[in-house]
């Protein structure tokens, strides 16, 4: 008898992250990548996060930072954690809090714990392709809900729960991944009181949340009346921090917590230990809020600088979002398009963007693409843009 091959099971419904798979086949110096969501490296805190090693390092807590340790995480770290989002608007204890590696496990976790197959999963369309890929794995039903300019539709998101009575919406509700759409503080509370008059969990994913370049900040989603039992928050360092960490962590209520814990114990046991520990003395000795501004003051005019370059090499009836923040800007090209095989004239052009398609859980829009600004400057952008000026140009044209 063969052996059983992964494509004969789950796994063979699963494709790769396109966005993984093409930074891969970008890997060259000359190529100007807008592909890839990524916090920008000449930023990362290189010295505050070396003393926050040594520091480890040197204290008498050192070896039990390289001891295992308990699978909610390190207590210092979830309380600072929670010091953070309680001042800012969610209302938080360190009990309440799993750390993960990444927030990416957490939505891993709550799709193992709360996912049967068939059950359904409700996500705003477009979606981050990798919670696709998680809510795939437990042989859920994907099912989109209109989402435009101001986030999710309340009004499309009734009709779905009343049709398909689902087990869990997700969604980012700011500086979405990938439309850098925010939900609006109206929408937010219509999501609230849906969610607790129909009985379904909501999946907050905010790793962008503190990137905020303009607007005043809303309150997490998780914190609306109607959301507070029935909502699991993802947060990050990894965006405001570095990724290279892999600090995450969830908030979620109690009952729902421990069933969180058991399955983040059959998956990684806990999240490495030294890293907790590095994190919670680089959070109680660094200004996090003044880095956090200091990440805005430079992302900001490189949001700006692919706006303006949009305007100007994008033909006549395309369309983009306005982020208020985050890292990621939403295109639509008229005339039929097919950014897939733009991205393939682009690449010979040294440019590189993620074509739209993937981010759909069902019929796709081939004439969508996500930019993100986050990792170049200005003036790298303006070439950037320059030359998928050009290919825009030779699709279009023929030459």
């Amino acid at each position: 008898m063969p052996l059983k091959s992964p494509a004969d099971g789950r796994m063979g419904r699963i494709d790769s992250s396109p966005v993984r798979d093409l930074l891969a086949l970008i890997d060259r110096p000359e190529v100007i990548s807008f592909a890839g969501g990524l916090p920008c490296p000449t930023l990362f805190d290189v010295d505050g996060l070396r003393q926050a090693f040594d520091d480890v390092f040197s204290s008498g807590r050192v070896r039990r930072a390289l001891q295992y340790s308990s699978t909610e995480g390190d207590p210092d770290l979830r309380e600072l954690i929670a010091t953070r989002l309680t001042g800012r608007g969610l209302p938080t204890t360190g009990g309440s809090l799993l750390v993960t590696t990444g927030s990416q496990q957490g939505v891993s976790l709550v799709a193992t714990a709360l996912l049967e197959p068939g059950d359904v999963v409700l996500v705003e369309e477009p979606t981050y392709l990798a919670a696709l890929q998680c809510f795939r794995l437990t042989g859920a039903r994907i099912v989109p809900v209109r989402s435009d300019e101001s986030g999710l539709d309340p009004d499309a998101l009734r009709e779905a729960v009343e049709r398909e009575r689902p087990v869990l919406l997700y969604l980012v509700p700011t500086f979405a991944n990938p439309t850098g759409r925010t939900l609006t503080d109206e929408r937010r509370r219509a999501v609230a009181a849906l969610s607790a008059s129909h009985g379904f969990w909501i999946l907050e994913d905010d790793p962008y949340g503190e990137l905020r370049y303009r607007g005043t900040p809303l309150p997490p989603l998780s914190s609306y009346p109607g959301a507070e039992e029935s909502s699991v928050y993802l947060g990050s360092l990894s965006k405001i921090g570095a990724p290279g960490l892999r600090i995450g962590w969830l908030r979620a209520p109690a009952p729902l917590l421990r069933a969180l814990t058991i399955a983040k114990q059959s998956t990684d046991l806990h999240t490495s230990t030294l890293d907790q520990a590095a994190a919670a003395r680089y959070l109680a000795t660094v200004d996090l809020d003044a880095r956090v501004r200091a990440l805005a003051e430079a992302y900001r005019p490189r949001r700006d600088a692919m706006i303006d370059a949009l305007a100007a090499v994008a033909p006549a009836g395309s369309t983009w979002s306005d982020p208020d923040g985050g890292m990621f800007i939403w295109a639509r090209l008229p005339g039929g398009i097919d950014t897939a095989q733009l991205l393939k004239v682009a690449l010979t052009h040294d440019v590189a963007f993620v074509p739209g398609a993937p981010f759909y859980p069902g019929e796709p829009d081939l004439s969508t693409l996500r930019l993100s600004f986050s990792t170049y400057l200005p003036e790298q952008i303006a070439e950037g843009m320059r030359r998928f000026g050009a290919a825009l140009a030779e699709v279009t044209t023929g030459r």
